[in-house]
C-alpha cells in the first residue's frame, strides 16, 4: 500500500476512532464525576448513556465527523498551522451540524453536556492527529525537482543546478526527452514513462504536482517555464507555497516574482512567504474583526444605500466583477453599483469625465460608500483590509502585456480594500505610480504598517464625507 493510501486509511480510521472514543469517554464514570464539579457544565449533565443508547450517540457523532472531515482525507502536505486550522474549521462544522440535527430531530439529539465536552476534546485531538500523520519524513539532504513546459529551458536549468535532481514535472503533451524536440507521446497524467531529459526521470504531469511533492518528499522546486507569465508558472508557485516547498527560478524570470537573495549560480530564491505565520495569523484576525465590525456598524447605511440606488434608476443594487487574487487566481468582488451597467471599458477613466456615473453613484464614490460590500470579501478571506488594490482581470491583462513587466509581483500579497497607493491617491490611471507604492508596501509590510495605513485611510474617508456633505469636491479615484 503506497503512501497515499496509507494516509487516506490512517486519516479516516483515526478520525472515526477519535470521534467514537470522545463520546465514550464523556459518558465514562471518571469524566462524569469531573463534570459534576464544573460550575456551568454540571447543570447540563444528564444520566450517562449506556448500551444501545451509547452506541447510537457515538455512531451518530462518528458519521457526522467523518463527513465533515472529507476534504482532509486527501494527502496534502501543508504547513503545520494550515493543517491545524483546517482541522479546527472542519471540527467546528461537524459540531454545528450535530447541534442542527438535534434541533430539527430530537431522536438524533446528543445531550448538551456530551456535545460540549466531546466537542472540546475533538477540537484538540483531531487537529493534533492530522498534524501528526502529515509530518514529513526525515529526508537525506535536499530533494529537488524541476517543473517546466519547455525541454530546452529544463536542460538549461538542470545545468545550473548544484546537486542532485530527482526528476522533472511537465505537461504530458510537452516537448520533452529528445534532441530533435519531437513531442512526447500523449499519455495519462498519472503514469511514469521512460522518456527523459538526459538521465532525468519524468515524474508526472502538472495536474499531479501536489501528489508528486508529497510522494517524493520534495524540498525544492525549480521552475523552468519558457514564459513565466503563463497560468502554469504561477499555479506551480501557488502549489509550492501551499505545501511549504521552496521555489527557485532563473534570473531571467526574477523580474516577475519576489526574490530573496540568490540560490547560487543563475538560480534565484522566490520569496513565497513574505510574512511569518504569526504575522499572517494577526493580520487575518485583524481582517475578521474589521470586517465584522464594519458590517455591523454600517448595516443601517447599507440599507439606506440599497434603497437609494434602487430609487435612482431601478437598476441592480450591487455590481460584481472578477478581480485578480494571490498567485494570479481570480475572485468575484462586490460593490454598490455607481454607474450604468452598459458601456463598461477596461480603459481607466477619471470620475470627472466619466458620463456613466449615476447621481447616487457620484455621491457613493466621493464618500467611498460604494466600497462597503467588499467587507464581505475580507470576511471570507478573498481580500485583506490592507494590500495592493485588486484589479479587474481584463484591465490587468492590459498592464501585463503593454505597461508594466513587474506587475505580477503584486500577486504575492493578498489584495486589499486599501493600501499605500490608495492613501497617496495613486489610481489605475497612473499604473507606474500605483505599482511603485504597491511594491514599496510589499517590501515594508508589517502589522503596524497596516494599522498606520488604515488610520490614514479612515481619516481620508471622513474628510471626503465631510467635504462632500458640505458641498465641496473630494478627491476622485
Amino acid at each position: 500500500m503506497n503512501g497515499h493510501w496509507r494516509y487516506r486509511v490512517g486519516s479516516l480510521l483515526g478520525t472515526a476512532v477519535l470521534a467514537f472514543l470522545a463520546v465514550v469517554v464523556v459518558n465514562g464514570p471518571l469524566m462524569r464525576a469531573l463534570l459534576e464539579t464544573m460550575p456551568v457544565i454540571r447543570t447540563l449533565v444528564t444520566a450517562p448513556a449506556t448500551g444501545p443508547e451509547l452506541l447510537f450517540e457515538a455512531t451518530t457523532t462518528t458519521v457526522v465527523v467523518l463527513v465533515a472531515m472529507v476534504p482532509l482525507y486527501k494527502p496534502r502536505p501543508r504547513r503545520i498551522l494550515d493543517t491545524w486550522m483546517d482541522a479546527v474549521r472542519r471540527t467546528i462544522l461537524a459540531l454545528l451540524s450535530l447541534a442542527t440535527i438535534g434541533y430539527f430531530d430530537y431522536t438524533y439529539r446528543l445531550p448538551r453536556a456530551t456535545l460540549l465536552v466531546a466537542g472540546g476534546l475533538l477540537l484538540f485531538v483531531l487537529p493534533l492527529w492530522f498534524v501528526a500523520i502529515r509530518r514529513r519524513p526525515a529526508g537525506t539532504g535536499e530533494r529537488t525537482v524541476i517543473i517546466g513546459d519547455d525541454p530546452e529551458t529544463i536542460k538549461d536549468i538542470l545545468a545550473a543546478v548544484d546537486g542532485a535532481v530527482i526528476g522533472y514535472v511537465s505537461p504530458p503533451s510537452a516537448y520533452v526527452g529528445n534532441t530533435d524536440l519531437t513531442p512526447m507521446r500523449p499519455q495519462t497524467d498519472g503514469g511514469k514513462e521512460s522518456d527523459a531529459i538526459g538521465d532525468l526521470t519524468y515524474l508526472g504531469g502538472l495536474s499531479r504536482l501536489d501528489e508528486i511533492l508529497f510522494d517524493y518528499d520534495v524540498d525544492t522546486a525549480i521552475l523552468a517555464f519558457d514564459r513565466p507569465d503563463r497560468a502554469e508558472f504561477f499555479g506551480a508557485l501557488d502549489t509550492c507555497y501551499e505545501y511549504g516547498v521552496a521555489a527557485k527560478v532563473h534570473r531571467d524570470h526574477a523580474d516577475v516574482v519576489l526574490t530573496d537573495g540568490t540560490a547560487g549560480g543563475e538560480l534565484v530564491d522566490v520569496d513565497l512567504e513574505p510574512w511569518d505565520w504569526q504575522d499572517h495569523l494577526i493580520k487575518r484576525l485583524f481582517d475578521i474583526a474589521f470586517a465584522v465590525g464594519g458590517l455591523v456598524v454600517l448595516s443601517p447605511v447599507i440599507a439606506v444605500v440599497g434603497v437609494a440606488i434602487k430609487l435612482d434608476d431601478g437598476g441592480p443594487i450591487f455590481y460584481s466583477q472578477n478581480r485578480t487574487a494571490t498567485f494570479g487566481d481570480t475572485f468575484t468582488i462586490y460593490k454598490f453599483r455607481s454607474m450604468v451597467p452598459e458601456g463598461a471599458s477596461i480603459e481607466p477613466t477619471d470620475d470627472d469625465t466619466n458620463d456613466r456615473i449615476t447621481r447616487v453613484g457620484r455621491f457613493l464614490r466621493q464618500t467611498h460608500l460604494d466600497e462597503i460590500p467588499q467587507l464581505w470579501s475580507i470576511l471570507v478571506g478573498d481580500m485583506s483590509v490592507v494590500g495592493p488594490r485588486a484589479v479587474w482581470t481584463e484591465e490587468e491583462e492590459q498592464y501585463l502585456e503593454t505597461t508594466v513587466d513587474a506587475w505580477r509581483k503584486r500577486w504575492f500579497v493578498k489584495p486589499g480594500l486599501t493600501g499605500l497607493a490608495q492613501i497617496h491617491q495613486a489610481t489605475s490611471i497612473e499604473p507606474i505610480e500605483k505599482l511603485r507604492y504597491d511594491l514599496q508596501y510589499i517590501r515594508e509590510q508589517s502589522f503596524w504598517f497596516d494599522v498606520q495605513i488604515v488610520v490614514r485611510q479612515i481619516w481620508n474617508v471622513l474628510t471626503d464625507v465631510t467635504r462632500t456633505i458640505a458641498g465641496g469636491d473630494s478627491d476622485q479615484r
